[in-house]
């Protein structure tokens, strides 16, 4: 049999780095995002830890000093911050919780810039928690152009004060980085419903389309 023809090493070379380029840049993503969300935690736990070495600096000097070590003391105050968490949610979610939450909410409205972020920021989540009135959370729409459609999140639905007609606020993520995005008004009628959840919605668009289901309505739903 014929020798298999070599690709010249210029095109070997390009295939190789892009190849390289296509195992790295998901680890590369999945590392930037849990060192993220690692540090915010671990940096809100940290002082927590450090005051707690200093209580025990006096009585056992030897563990006052293991606490302290920058291994131990990230790992626990990791940990600690996940308690914190945890617990909050816990208090939040009795009915005592949810007054202080309310009266502290109450406080946070006094100040204007603060309450515009906080406000909305709450809004927000909370909206995307609840299904938008008579339509599906997962969208399509017509987006950039008439001709392509790409995933919308629809936050809420109202009416057009001139003719009536119901509108949505649907919410376009980027990829790979959904908490940025787009925020456009689309008739509902114009609206192509799908039956995707929001963690569908959310693994299609930070995969950039890659995980997903197999299915979806492209065209307009009847």
């Amino acid at each position: 049999m014929p020798d298999k023809i070599k690709k010249p090493f210029a095109s070997r070379l390009r295939q190789y780095i892009i190849t390289g380029l296509l195992v790295v840049l998901p680890l590369w993503v999945t590392w930037l995002v849990i060192d993220f969300l690692f540090g915010l935690i671990s940096a809100a736990g940290g002082p927590w830890i450090r005051a707690f070495a200093a209580v025990w600096s006096g009585v056992a000097p030897g563990f006052s000093a293991w606490l302290l070590d920058p291994f131990v003391q990230t790992v626990g105050a990791f940990v600690f911050a996940l308690v914190v968490l945890y617990f909050l949610g816990w208090f939040a979610s009795r009915v005592i919780g949810r007054q202080v939450l309310a009266y502290f909410n109450s406080l946070i409205e006094q100040i204007p810039l603060v309450q515009t972020i906080y406000g909305s920021t709450r809004k927000l989540l909370a909206a995307l928690q609840q299904k938008p009135g008579s339509v599906q959370r997962v969208v399509l729409i017509e987006f950039p152009t008439p001709s392509m459609k790409t995933v919308g999140l629809v936050t809420r639905t109202f009416l057009d004060a001139d003719t009536g007609q119901e509108l949505a606020a649907v919410y376009v993520p980027t990829t790979p980085n959904p908490t940025s995005g787009y925020l456009e008004i689309v008739p509902v009628k114009n609206l192509v419903s799908t039956d995707w959840t929001l963690d569908d919605a959310m693994g299609f668009i930070i995969s950039g389309g890659v995980v997903g289901p197999h299915q979806i309505n492209y065209t307009k739903s009847r």
